[in-house]
């Protein structure tokens, strides 16, 4: 549905009153919901306007910025938790109005049992009460339920209302803080952290809101019940209330201890989310260097430590339930002692009678509510403080100065208009700036945040390349006397070394960097484009128009100036191609084209470019500077600023800055600054240098060189044959059908019953003997509470009669009968919540771990998996199993007592079970599917947090903030939407339930009347008692059966990956057969060998042969989507010969699922059109039934074990990725290595000297995704792991494309001299790099299209000659 459909008025809205008590305006999707699969449209706009997110958050952010400056005065501490509580306004009155009307009407019905028991014992008098009483009786009893129902529904609802309104508005708050944040409070609180913010703790307040007003309404309850009781009792009953004053101390003790357990928890969880969304978004690297097992023991120690604080949430969990369900039964034991024995006038005998027993049982049964409730209240009170105070905590950490960069709107004048506003002339004026990453004492701030450490003020923001200082750092700006003008219409580049400050000053710009002093002021709108090129998860027209007004002529000049249309042709969907997370289905190249391509169709007046070009071929390099952002591209008459590492478009720019050290050090023109011969007349000496001899080198072998400023040909795209795209850019953009367009599919929700197999995996988890001894502790528990009635009620009779039975005897066996009920209900909640569950949620996430690490690379939205569904399996399942054993043994239990005392009940006991039945299955089939459309609905909103926080730098150059907090509030009305409507779905239940009670009650009331002449008091009041509590009972066991089947939604999520196919085995037999230096030579051969990504897509590798002999050097080249990077996927079996035996058994698609998964029926006709479709589809296909092979000395690779493989090949790749944790983690996870051999490595990668300088060496830790780490930086660490490896094979999958020229050097020169004795291959797109290889090798769709030494190549003057003579390597 479109996002304005969110703005009509809603369901609950248009319901009138009667609707609104009885919930049914829910009824149209119950009645869906039962009759087919429902979905996000099906549920939509039911939520009231009144508690959506824009809202929500209005009006909280206002009385909490009101608060902070309140608090700011009278310097105090600010309270979130005061400012959520005064959020809520009048809406508490009704709540609390409806709360209280529950818990008076709760003793209402005591009142009445008293008078019918009366009215019962009556006719054994000679003045029997006429049967008009008992009837009117009997119906006061069905009116008292229906009420006390409604009320609790409106509590209940108006409640979640509250709560679902608090949610949404801190989740904004959480959200718009996350785009403010500094350098330094973003290594604080990472994207684990935040989306814990917001799916734990904001959840978690959500619902601690309910119990709120259970704080009044549970004294009160006390209080009535306390009234009524000493009525029955008199002063005996204080010994009831004696237990409770006893108990108020325990639980404020178990409170503490719960507090802090949770507390705990919170933090090791963050820690291992926060890990995990580490490794998980750089996965490919985690197996490219095989380190799954380290990676999964860093898991599991913080998974260590929330087990053990899960073990005293249990053990206190356990204690509270314990007080709720026990309680009543020892306040009844002790009160009947003492009443028994001295409650009678003047300290005599009290007199036992049915009415005095059941009524009190009764009343002590009513005591179990509050007292229940005082365990949750504490518990949830606790929550709610853990849960605030965390996100009181990132609510005020440090932000960034908005102000520190001025933003000018230009005069709306054409733009090649002059006049002398300088507003007009200027894009860009930064004056005496100086900029750090960190902050300083000198630097005013208006947060609470302490002074950041030594190591933040490295601190290094996201997609930039960054500037590590030493450790001194935090008296020396990053930035010092920075002083640059550059006019509207100027194409200025930046240049300067590895870690000088080149990216820093784009920083400073758009304002991500301290501002120390001096003016920044950009006129006119910007757009900024990232060094590492960030992709949102959309369709490639999506990433391009990026919210803007879609205009076809626009957008179709940009595709052609960026070079995407060939791009398009290749994609599955043209331009409606689905983009996955972070790009992973595009190629580097293609990702910065992408990002070059949305900003260019922003149509900005600023544009900040860093280093976009260094990660593109060198005829795509030529393609971007001539047709958009050279002087006679797609930008000319725009501000320029670029960043680059090369020097051979330098003489085309209007200005060249030279940063040295953090500072400008010089700027001009090119031919200024060449006569001036300063530092950049020697950095393009050394490019030329480096040139000069490759020149010579290949030279000797075949051509003559030119140089940079040669003219680019365009024969490469001839010579592939490849049709002019471009000259079509009129045309509509370029759509195709494709099942494969949708890369990352959208969350599916399973459909059906979650069943008996998914509770059976729970309880095989825990072991079948802990579920056992759960059940049968509540078997004997509930064999014992019947005990009790009976033998009371025969008590009570033998008193009735005139007997005078042994009161010791009866009080020893009361009391007998008491504690083993205790023990055993002690016995079966500590068996299940603290044996059973600790057990469950270690193997689970074990297994749900090892199989996500084994999983081929896609591996889709799990994070979701890992924190809210295990948090559910952690604390939420063994309370809900614990419930449906409770409450199904109690009602089980009471059909027996009521069948006992009335036995004409027993015709009414089927027509009720039918009826439970049916409501049940009637509505858990649409709460499960409601349950799980909430679950899903999830993952778009922590995938929209975790892509807002990695293209923050974007958002906030780009000024777009606005529209993504307007699409983070969409996703997160969709998810509180769909919470909504289950909550409403229990209250449906609940009323319906709770009538049908009533409807129980009133028969049982009605059947005593009419039986008034032969049954008794004592046997009417038994059975009264517990028809009173079978309500209850009987609600929440349906109840609770619903949460649990709700809860095992998660476990079934959990689960769902156990079913999925891995990847090939980690160690096969044949491992241990291989020489332990294997491979010795380094010999590969590749043999007809074809492969696709996954089963059912087009091969991306087709029928390719060729051999590498040992120590060979072999560079690959060919156009974005030849196949290169693929080549280096299939040496590591990260993709699997086309049709292998691995191949199909990792695939994962749709045929993959379980045969006994519970699926939509197709029609007959579907099922051919099904069939032939996939038919038609595998011979699209279509390969040779052998996919080919690949061997390593003489090994075919697919019988080697992939840890033995994968850890016996080295590796630089295209992405640097770094991982949290120590320089010493990133270089060696298994710490195999000594430190010296880590040092000389280090040295060897030119890294020594940095690491050396950084405080702790080694030991210095590395910030999430290697932030404080420059990208040259990240890539020379690659190197040092490549190294330390000593294989025989190394691959480098563009190593250099992100680095500069003199990095670029560095890197080749170890290269040449470190790996001299080993087998190479280079995929590389700056062509100098490859042209001193053996043999090249040139990949063209994915086959072999040349294969030979470069002079061969270039005497041939085919593909590769065109490549070479585009790059300028020949004449």
């Amino acid at each position: 549905m479109d996002d304005t459909d969110w703005e009509k008025p809603t369901a609950y809205d248009q319901a009138n009153l009667f609707s609104r008590f009885c919930f049914h305006f829910l009824q149209h999707i119950i009645s869906l919901g039962y009759r087919k699969q429902l979905n996000d449209d099906d549920i939509a706009n039911m939520m009231p306007l009144r508690i959506r997110t824009i809202s929500s958050y209005n009006f909280i952010s206002r009385v909490w910025d009101r608060h902070l400056q309140k608090r700011k005065l009278s310097k105090k501490s600010p309270s979130l938790l005061w400012v959520v509580l005064k959020a809520g306004g009048w809406s508490w009155i009704p709540v609390i109005f409806f709360a209280s009307m529950e818990s008076i009407l709760e003793y209402v019905s005591p009142v009445l049992l008293d008078a019918m028991l009366n009215f019962m014992a009556s006719y054994s008098t000679d003045q029997p009460q006429p049967t008009s009483l008992g009837l009117i009786l009997a119906f006061g009893m069905l009116a008292t339920a229906i009420l006390s129902s409604l009320s609790s529904g409106q509590y209940y609802q108006l409640g979640t209302n509250l709560g679902i309104e608090f949610k949404s508005g801190l989740t904004s708050m959480i959200y718009r803080k996350a785009l403010k944040l500094s350098p330094g409070a973003r290594r604080e609180a990472t994207v684990g952290e935040i989306t814990n913010h917001m799916s734990v703790d904001a959840e978690r307040i959500s619902q601690a809101v309910l119990y709120l007003p259970q704080i009044f309404t549970a004294p009160f309850e006390v209080a009535i019940g306390m009234y009524l009781l000493y009525r029955q009792l008199g002063p005996s009953a204080f010994t009831g209330l004696g237990v409770v004053v006893l108990v108020i101390p325990i639980q404020g003790l178990v409170a503490r201890v719960l507090m802090k357990a949770k507390d705990k928890k919170l933090e090791a969880m963050d820690g291992r989310i926060r890990l995990l969304t580490d490794v998980l978004s750089g996965i490919r690297a985690v197996k490219l260097y095989s380190w799954e097992r380290s990676f999964s023991e860093k898991v599991n120690v913080y998974r260590k430590l929330e087990l053990k604080s899960l073990q005293q949430i249990g053990v206190t969990v356990a204690i509270m339930m314990i007080m709720y369900s026990s309680m009543p039964s020892l306040m009844s034991l002790l009160s009947f002692v003492v009443y028994a024995l001295a409650g009678g006038p003047n300290g005599t005998r009290g007199t036992m009678s049915p009415q005095v027993v059941f009524v009190s049982i009764t009343l002590f049964g009513r005591f179990s509510r509050p007292i229940g409730r005082a365990s949750s209240i504490i518990s949830q009170s606790v929550t709610l403080k853990v849960a605030v105070k965390r996100i009181q905590s990132f609510l005020l950490q440090e932000e960034l100065d908005e102000d520190q960069v001025e933003y000018r709107d230009l005069p709306s004048v054409a733009s090649g208009d002059q006049t002398d506003n300088s507003v007009s002339t200027t894009a860009i004026q930064v004056t005496d700036g100086t900029f750090s990453w960190g902050s300083t004492d000198t630097k005013e701030t208006t947060t609470t945040t302490p002074p950041l450490e030594k190591s933040e003020v490295k601190e290094k923001e996201k997609e930039k390349e960054g500037e590590v200082e030493s450790t001194n750092s935090e008296q020396r700006p990053t930035l010092s006397g920075i002083n640059l003008s550059i006019p509207h219409g100027n194409l200025t580049v930046v240049m300067g070394r590895v870690g000088q400050g080149k990216s820093s000053l784009l920083s400073a710009i758009i304002g991500d960097m301290y501002k120390l002093q001096g003016r920044v002021q950009i006129n006119g709108r910007c757009a900024y484009v990232p060094q590492q090129a960030w992709i949102i998860n959309a369709t490639v027209r999506e990433n391009i128009v990026f919210g803007r007004e879609f205009e076809q002529e626009r957008y179709n000049r940009v595709l052609s100036a960026a070079g995407l249309l060939p791009d398009l042709e290749i994609l599955a969907a043209g331009d409606q191609t689905e983009i996955g997370e972070r790009g992973i289905n595009l190629s580097g190249g293609q990702k910065q084209r992408v990002s070059l391509a949305r900003a260019a169709y922003q149509d900005a007046d600023v544009y900040l470019l860093d280093d976009p070009l260094s990660a593109v071929d060198a005829h795509v390099d030529q393609h971007l500077w001539d047709n958009l952002i050279g002087p006679n591209g797609l930008l000319k008459g725009k501000a320029r600023l670029l960043i680059t590492h090369g020097v051979h478009h330098l003489s085309e720019a209007d200005q060249i800055v030279v940063i040295r050290d953090g500072s400008i050090d010089e700027v001009g023109s090119f031919t200024e600054l060449m006569t001036a011969q300063g530092s950049f007349q020697q950095l393009v000496e050394e490019y030329t240098i480096d040139q000069k001899k490759a020149g010579e080198e290949t030279d000797a072998k075949t051509s003559h060189f030119v140089d940079d400023s040669a003219t680019v040909s365009e024969a490469f795209e001839s010579a592939t044959q490849r049709k002019d795209v471009a000259a079509t850019a009129t045309h509509d953009a370029i759509v195709k059908e494709d099942d494969n367009a949708e890369l990352v599919m959208q969350e599916a929700a399973a459909v059906g019953s979650v069943g008996w197999k998914v509770f059976k995996g729970y309880a095989e988890a825990s072991t079948y003997l802990f579920t056992y001894m759960g059940v049968m502790g509540f078997v004997f528990s509930q064999v014992s509470q019947i005990g009790i009635s009976l033998w009371l009620q025969d008590w009570a009779s033998r008193e009735d009669r005139g007997d005078e039975p042994p009161v010791g005897k009866f009080l020893g066996v009361y009391a007998a009968l008491v504690m083993l009920y205790v023990i055993m209900d002690m016995g079966a909640n500590t068996t299940i919540l603290i044996g059973g569950n600790l057990r469950a949620s270690r193997i689970l996430h074990e297994n749900l771990l090892t199989r996500v690490f084994r999983l081929p690379m896609s591996v889709g939205r799990i994070i979701n998996r890992f924190s809210s569904d295990i948090d559910n399996l952690d604390e939420l399942m063994p309370i809900a199993v614990s419930d449906v054993y409770f409450f199904l043994t109690t009602v089980l239990g009471t059909i027996v007592v009521i069948a006992i005392s009335v036995p004409i009940f027993l015709a009414v006991v089927p027509f009720l079970i039918a009826f439970y039945i049916l409501i049940q299955r009637y509505y858990i089939r649409t709460s499960r599917q409601v349950k799980r459309l909430h679950s899903i609905s999830k993952s778009p909103l922590y995938q929209h947090f975790g892509e807002t926080l990695s293209g923050v730098s974007t958002i906030r150059a780009m000024r777009v903030h606005e529209s993504f907090i307007f699409q983070n509030a969409i996703k997160s009305d969709r998810s509180s939407n769909a919470y909504f409507v289950y909550s409403i779905t229990i209250r449906w239940l609940h009323i319906r339930l709770e009538l049908m009670g009533a409807v129980v009650v009133f028969a049982t009331a009605l059947f005593s009347v009419l039986g008034r002449e032969t049954l008794g008091p004592a046997m009417s009041g038994l059975a009264l008692s517990y028809a009173l509590n079978a309500t209850f009972a009987i609600t929440y066991l349906v109840k609770s059966f619903s949460e649990m089947q709700n809860q095992l939604v998660s476990i079934e999520r959990i689960q769902e990956y156990s079913t999925k196919n891995q990847e090939a085995p980690s160690i096969l037999p044949a491992d241990s057969k291989l020489p332990a230096d294997w491979p010795t030579k380094g010999r590969v051969v590749f043999k007809n060998y074809s492969t696709r990504y996954r089963q059912g897509m087009d091969l991306v590798l087709k029928k390719v042969s060729f051999e590498v002999l040992p120590a060979e050097k072999v560079g690959v080249v060919g156009r974005t989507g030849a196949g290169k990077s693929s080549l280096t996927l299939a040496l590591f079996r990260i993709i699997e010969a086309a049709n292998s035996s691995w191949a199909k058994a990792s695939h994962n698609g749709p045929d993959s699922q379980s045969d006994d998964a519970e699926v939509e029926p197709l029609s007959a006709k579907a099922s051919e059109k099904a069939k032939a479709a996939a038919s038609a589809e595998m011979e699209s296909v279509h390969v040779e039934e052998d996919g080919g092979s690949i061997e390593i000395d003489g090994v075919d690779i697919a019988t080697v074990g992939l840890e033995h493989l994968r850890r016996h090949l080295a590796i630089i790749p295209q992405d640097p990725i770094l991982f949290s944790g120590s320089v010493r983690d990133n270089l060696d996870p298994f710490h195999e290595a000594t430190d010296a051999e880590l040092w000389e490595a280090l040295e060897r990668a030119y890294l020594k000297d940095h690491i050396t300088s950084l405080a702790g060496g080694l030991s210095y830790e590395v910030a999430q995704n290697g932030e404080n780490f420059s990208v040259g930086q990240r890539s020379l660490i690659c190197l040092a792991r490549a190294l330390l490896r000593k294989a025989k094979v190394l691959i480098l999958d563009e190593a250099t494309a992100a680095v500069d020229v003199e990095t670029d050097e560095l890197i080749q020169r170890t290269i040449r001299e470190e790996f001299k004795d080993r087998t190479i291959l280079t995929i590389a797109h700056r062509i100098k790099t490859i042209m001193d290889s053996d043999k090249i090798l040139v990949l063209e769709r994915g086959r072999v299209e040349e294969y030979d030494t470069p002079s061969v190549l270039l005497q041939r003057q085919g593909l590769f000659y065109s490549l070479a003579k585009q790059a300028g390597q020949v004449m």
